[in-house]
């Protein structure tokens, strides 16, 4: 940082302290703000930096603005397209993710309260609070983007935040063979096989592109079919004009108002859905959608952590026997068997190019439930 960007950072902290202990002044006093806060910026910066060239005073005023009501240094990164993710490991180490690859970067927070404060200023407009009783946040932001934090005591060494961001348009098919992620051969097979109303499960690590593919596998959708989706944070952008998008809610601060996934899958059977589309499966509710797989409900489509296309059924019975209900394992891999059609999986590559590697058919193999891939491994 040079010796203009040091001189300017040190102005804005200074001119913004005083501007906030103005306006708490006017708030005690039962007093409403003469001006707005942008107007009462530049007024500020007129009379306290009158020697300061034009453009100078103009970066001036945009610091204080972008510290008292944006979210600080991570602005200039979240302006910047080419980040997919900002992590933000304590005050003094933020990394971001460009191209699938993780880079640190030279932004900081002047201390430990100033990321408290972006952070507060990110929950906020969403109706969430972060605690110490309730250290741990995940949630959505208005332009679709995932921001999950966790604080101290939780997060040793300071507030933990990563802000996931997924732009307004979403890549469809043609895209992802454009970059790599399909072969046009995929593309043909994946398609066919959502118009054929085959139940497809999308696999892979964290990263690897799993709800990506998950929405442009949906553009094969017929568009007079009625789709629900259901996810924990809303990032799916169907192109149906019949869609009816539903999130889960967590417990309020009291411990109710919990709406799960799984609560909101039951509902969804009542709701008369063409298609399921749900963002992951994590928990019980692997249960019901094998159930209303098995019931009448085909082509559904989701997604789940996993290694392979093998690991990702196995993870798929394993998830339906946390509900708990006592059914053998022989009853959870028929079912799984008899709803599952196709896995995808993807994988993220050491270049961070993310690739479908194999697409797999469910068989039954020696008893249990198995895997057979349809195609080659892709190259690379």
């Amino acid at each position: 940082m040079g010796a203009r960007e040091r001189h300017i950072e040190e102005l804005a902290g200074s001119l913004r302290v005083r501007l906030v202990e103005r306006r708490r002044g006017e708030a005690a006093a039962g007093r409403t703000p003469a001006a707005e806060l942008a107007g009462e910026v530049r007024a500020l910066v007129g009379e306290e930096a009158a020697l300061l060239g034009d453009a100078d005073r103009a970066a001036v005023a945009a610091r204080i603005v972008r510290d008292t009501v944006g979210l600080g240094p991570l602005e200039e990164l979240l302006a910047d397209p080419s980040v997919e993710e900002v992590m933000v490991n304590g005050p003094d180490r933020v990394y971001v993710e460009r191209g699938g690859l993780i880079e640190a970067t030279d932004v900081r927070f002047a201390d430990e309260e100033e990321l408290r404060n972006a952070i507060e200023r990110i929950l906020a407009p969403l109706g969430r609070r972060i605690d110490e009783l309730s250290p741990m946040v995940d949630a959505r932001l208005a332009d679709g983007s995932r921001v999950n934090v966790v604080i101290p005591p939780l997060a040793i060494d300071g507030p933990a935040l990563s802000i996931r961001r997924f732009g307004a348009r979403r890549p469809g098919p043609d895209d992802l063979v454009e970059i790599g992620t399909l072969t046009p051969s995929r593309r043909g097979l994946l398609a066919a096989a959502v118009a054929e109303r085959r139940s497809i499960l999308v696999s892979g690590g964290t990263g690897s592109g799993k709800t990506t593919l998950l929405n442009a596998l949906s553009s094969f959708i017929g568009s007079g079919e009625r789709v629900v989706t259901i996810e924990d944070a809303a990032e799916l952008r169907l192109q149906q004009p019949h869609v009816v998008r539903l999130e889960s809610r967590p417990a309020s601060v009291e411990g109710r108002g919990e709406v799960t996934v799984r609560d909101l899958l039951r509902n969804a059977l009542r709701m008369r859905p063409d298609r399921i589309v749900i963002g992951e499966v994590r928990g019980p509710e692997a249960l019901d959608l094998l159930t209303a797989l098995n019931t009448g409900h085909d082509g559904a489509l989701s997604t789940v952590h996993a290694n392979s296309p093998a690991d990702a059924l196995a993870r798929l019975e394993t998830l339906a026997l946390m509900a708990g209900l006592g059914l053998p394992h022989e009853a959870i891999a028929e079912q799984v068997q008899r709803g599952i059609d196709l896995v995808v999986h993807l994988e993220r590559g050491a270049d961070g190019a993310r690739r479908v590697t194999e697409i797999a058919e469910v068989v039954r193999a020696a008893g249990a439930t198995g895997a057979r891939a349809l195609d080659c491994p892709a190259p690379g």
